[in-house]
């Protein structure tokens, strides 16, 4: 066991300030990595808040992050895969029981078992895991991912939740290269479903509230843009669908953007609005439509997407933040000011 810088909440209503954690030594199996970079994910502000008590109490103290890029300084003697010096990442996961149905199936997200990287029971070391706001962190070989050497990787943090939440249901859906694809909501998820449904050859529309988000939309690779509070609008659009991508977490009206549907169409929800969506059952039975959801992707899928991203030079537009601009930072997520992820350089914990 060995110590490590960090920054932890001690409770729902602290701010979120400096400390030491106990990191475990590299097992045979295990790979050990200096932190380089940490996205900051809308998961971690209602984490340290307690906001998912109901589905996923938090343990303090707690210490976040999901979306590490990093550097590998040591392994264990049975690590194939990796070596020091490589540039890694690690996502939602660090570890899963390897043999239920979904891990055969490499779903290892929808595993009874699995450990998320921070708030999740530690098996090593007992209490609970603690994430990417430290100097390193060391997870088993199979739950860390080969980073393409090309990209920036302040904007590659954020694939490893924000990148791979979008990815995989566009994937999942299948060849959408010429399709009409739409995409709800601007935002950090919202910016990266255009990136890749663009990247794949689609039509790109995005659906926003907001008129001052045209030109960024366009920007981002959007055929069109529309705003979704001019019925006019909707109507003309209404029926053309091949699939939408419903990144949104606040209370909005679904059925509005399932009559977007055309035949046989999908909607994918993304966002986890608080309350529940009424649903008008019509919208779905006229046109055969359906709705579904998606949460992040496999670690083989993970792996896939990150390729992708090196193929295509796909990243996070970020704003790159020090570590003691966290709580701004999160006060500024609340107020959706930021375009469109923070990104933290884990450089500024060494002053601490």
């Amino acid at each position: 066991m060995y110590k490590s810088k960090a920054y932890s909440a001690a409770s729902e209503t602290s701010p979120l300030a400096s400390d030491i954690i106990n990191r475990r030594e590299a097992t045979d199996r295990d790979v050990q990595i200096e932190i380089l970079y940490c996205g900051v994910c809308h998961s971690d502000l209602h984490t340290v808040r307690n906001e998912w008590s109901g589905v996923m109490p938090t343990v303090y103290p707690v210490v976040p992050g999901h979306e590490i890029v990093g550097r590998v300084t040591k392994v264990g003697t049975a690590v194939k895969k990796y070596k020091a010096g490589d540039l890694v990442g690690v996502g939602c996961l660090v570890d899963s029981d390897r043999s239920c149905p979904s891990c055969k199936d490499h779903q290892e997200q929808f595993c009874p078992s699995s450990t998320f990287t921070y708030n999740s029971p530690d098996k090593h070391l007992g209490g609970v895991t603690y994430g990417g706001y430290s100097e390193s962190i060391v997870v088993d070989e199979h739950f860390v991912l080969a980073v393409p050497e090309n990209l920036n990787l302040a904007g590659v943090a954020p694939l490893l939740c924000a990148g791979i939440t979008t990815y995989s249901p566009i994937r999942r859906w299948g060849d959408i290269a010429g399709k009409k694809v739409g995409v709800v909501g601007l935002g950090g998820l919202g910016h990266m479903g255009v990136k890749f449904a663009k990247a794949f050859g689609a039509h790109v529309v995005v659906f926003t509230t907001s008129a001052g988000k045209k030109e960024d939309a366009l920007r981002l690779g959007a055929s069109e843009v529309i705003i979704s509070r001019n019925p006019d609008e909707m109507k003309k659009h209404a029926g053309s669908f091949n699939f939408i991508l419903d990144t949104v977490a606040a209370e909005h009206d679904i059925n509005a953007y399932i009559n977007m549907l055309g035949r046989g169409g999908n909607i994918t929800l993304v966002g986890a609005p608080d309350k529940p969506l009424p649903l008008f059952a019509f919208s779905l039975l006229f046109g055969r439509r359906t709705l579904s959801g998606s949460l992040i992707g496999g670690i083989a899928e993970t792996q896939e997407m990150l390729d992708f991203c090196g193929k295509h030079n796909i990243t996070a537009d970020v704003e790159v933040i020090p570590i003691q601009k966290i709580n701004e930072a999160y006060e500024r997520l609340v107020r959706s000011d930021v375009k469109y992820r923070f990104s933290i350089d884990m450089a500024s914990l060494k002053s601490e």
